[in-house]
């Protein structure tokens, strides 16, 4: 289901139950939630039997002045009592929605940070952080509101409405029939506006949707923007889509603004026609004031949940869509998981071997055009202990390369070994924790220094972290900020040069000491020549005893290791020493020639 189509479905079924399902674990509060509704909707309606009593047995009564007056403290001390039972339920009522709302919140956004946690690297290139973000955020809470404020208002109001509907029967049965009469009206009223506002309020939120859109690409592209000044241009696009959402808020208003008053306007109506007849019966000494004027305050009663029907719908509607997007979320096949039984990672020699690898960044069970394979038919086999570097034009797939090791991937064809077994056999957690990766753009998290290399892990304390940054040679800058490894560090480490948050990848990567296999993807590749040699030399001792693959645009960087492997267009074209790729005259002597031109 697209997102037009979901906004144009006021209730289903199925998302509704889906929906209750995060409540049945919390049935007890439910249940005692239901039991206050019942308690707080006896109080109300006890008010107006109360205003009767008095009306009719102290005020306007002809008895004893002794007897009215031990008649109106009766009703005094009811209507205090009932007032006062009526807090105590609805204080209960109004806390235990509450919290079954927070729980609910709590669980929802718990499992779908869970499930985004579990997805491949694949879903996060096809889906924006925007969209994940605004699942857990405002879906999320338009559920609870659903549950909340749509299921218990609902089942509020119509406790509300029996009630009200059960009294007046009970009182006067032949006054209830005249006031039903203007019931059928308004319901005709309430489809009508509620199917008028839905319409409006779904043009609304598509509307608003596109205005979000535009002022993220905006604040995303503003130096874009700025640098072919197009600010003029932008801001009337911009102005163009507020406007259409103003018109739409607009319409909302025009149909809250007839809808309102004219449901207003039937219960003074349904009020003079009751003043009308039973005023009739009152002067004919068939009906009594006090229950006249407890039939009026039953009939505003009564119009009351009638008129909070339309607001109901539309925040069903609203629920029905976030619903629908939060569930497809959650029901996303996982296409990269655990097999049954799969083996636990206790040591890893570091043998690494592709046979006849395919792979292509396309969802599961779609099969891949020609032009859309990444790698085709890739084999060849690290040694224990071995470095080698992957070299290659951009794109060419040497980080597809890294992906399928760290099985943030799974080839369509082929097989990943290590040490003889096919990745898909181990736990993946345990596969990664064998790892080490520093990536080209390394991520930093908002947070201490010590925090980042740590990672909260609280065997790792401030000596080792120490011992290990000066290994590496990021304890010297370290250790010239103001509050050095206590140094807050903003969002992606800004503040940092890239060579400092290079620094401190690799420093991670080592501190949490993988155990066999290194992997650096571009590591070297923005850091200016003195800081590249002081990580070159950290590499060479971090990487020694250790199956490494080494991913760099400097070929200069790469003269040391084992051997390179070069990659073309997704295929392995050379393999071989620095010296002897040099002496082929191949593709690797050609770009390392360019390079050196340059």
């Amino acid at each position: 289901m697209i997102e037009e189509d979901a906004y144009r479905k006021a209730f289903d079924s199925r998302l509704a139950r889906r929906i209750l399902g995060y409540v049945v674990p919390y049935w007890k509060a439910v249940a005692a939630t239901v039991l206050l509704l019942l308690v707080t909707t006896v109080s109300q309606n006890l008010f107006p039997v109360i205003l009767s009593f008095a009306i009719n047995r102290a005020l306007v009564a002809r008895a004893p002045i002794a007897l009215r007056e031990h008649n109106l403290w009766l009703a005094i001390w009811a209507f205090l009592a009932v007032r006062l039972i009526g807090f105590g339920a609805q204080y209960g009522q109004t806390y235990l929605i509450a919290w079954l709302g927070q729980r609910i919140l709590f669980d929802l956004r718990g499992e779908i940070f869970s499930k985004i946690q579990r997805m491949h690297l694949g879903f996060f290139d096809r889906t924006p952080v925007g969209r994940l973000l605004t699942r857990v955020t405002s879906d999320v809470q338009a559920i609870n509101q659903f549950v909340t404020g749509g299921l218990v208002g609902l089942l509020s109001d119509a406790f509300l409405l029996l009630g009200v509907l059960s009294f007046m029967l009970i009182l006067d049965w032949k006054l209830s029939l005249v006031i039903f009469t203007l019931i059928p009206p308004l319901l005709w009223l309430t489809i009508l506006m509620q199917r008028k506002m839905r319409a409006a309020y779904r043009t609304m939120r598509l509307r608003l949707s596109r205005v979000n859109a535009a002022l993220n690409e905006n604040l995303s592209g503003v130096r874009t923007t700025q640098l072919f000044h197009q600010e003029a241009r932008q801001s009337t696009r911009f102005d163009r889509l507020n406007k259409e959402l103003r018109d739409a808020h607009v319409e909302i208003i025009h149909w809250i603004a007839v809808f309102y008053p004219l449901v207003g306007f039937l219960g003074e109506a349904a009020v003079a026609l009751l003043v009308w007849y039973g005023g009739g019966q009152v002067v004919q000494h068939t009906l009594s004031i006090g229950l006249l004027v407890a039939f009026t305050q039953y009939t505003s009663s009564m119009f009351r949940p009638l008129q909070d029907l339309a607001d109901k719908f539309n925040l069903f509607q609203g629920a029905m869509a976030s619903a629908e997007r939060v569930f497809t979320l959650l029901d996303t096949p996982e296409e990269v998981q655990d097999r049954e039984g799969a083996l636990p990672v206790t040591h890893f020699r570091g043998d690494i071997t592709f046979e006849n690898v395919w792979l292509a960044y396309t969802p599961r069970g779609v099969e891949p055009r020609e032009e859309e394979w990444v790698l085709r038919g890739i084999s060849f086999h690290i040694q224990p202990g071995e470095k080698v570097a992957l070299v290659g034009a951009t794109g060419a797939g040497k980080t597809s390369v890294i992906s399928l090791i760290a099985r943030f991937y799974d080839p369509q064809k082929g097989r990943v070994l290590i040490d003889g077994r096919d990745v898909r056999d181990y736990r993946q957690r345990e596969l990664r924790r064998a790892i080490g990766i520093v990536l080209q753009d390394p991520f930093l998290f908002s947070g201490t220094i010590e925090y980042n290399l740590s990672l909260g892990d609280p065997s790792l304390d401030l000596e080792r972290i120490r011992e290990v940054a000066e290994f590496v040679g990021a304890a010297e800058f370290i250790e010239k900020l103001p509050l050095g490894y206590q140094t807050p560090l903003h969002e992606r480490g800004g503040g940092l040069s890239t060579g400092q948050k290079q620094l401190l990848a690799l420093t991670r990567a080592i501190l949490h000491n993988p155990d066999i296999l290194l992997i650096l993807d571009e590591a070297t590749s923005n850091i200016d020549s003195e800081t590249e040699v002081q990580i070159q030399e950290a590499l060479w001792r971090v990487t020694e005893g250790r199956t490494s693959v080494i991913i760099a645009h400097r070929l200069s960087t790469i003269r040391g290791v084992d051997r390179i492997l070069v990659f073309r267009k997704g295929q392995l074209v050379e393999e071989g020493t620095h010296e002897a790729l040099l002496a082929q005259g191949g593709y690797y002597s050609k770009l390392y020639a360019l390079q050196y031109a340059e």
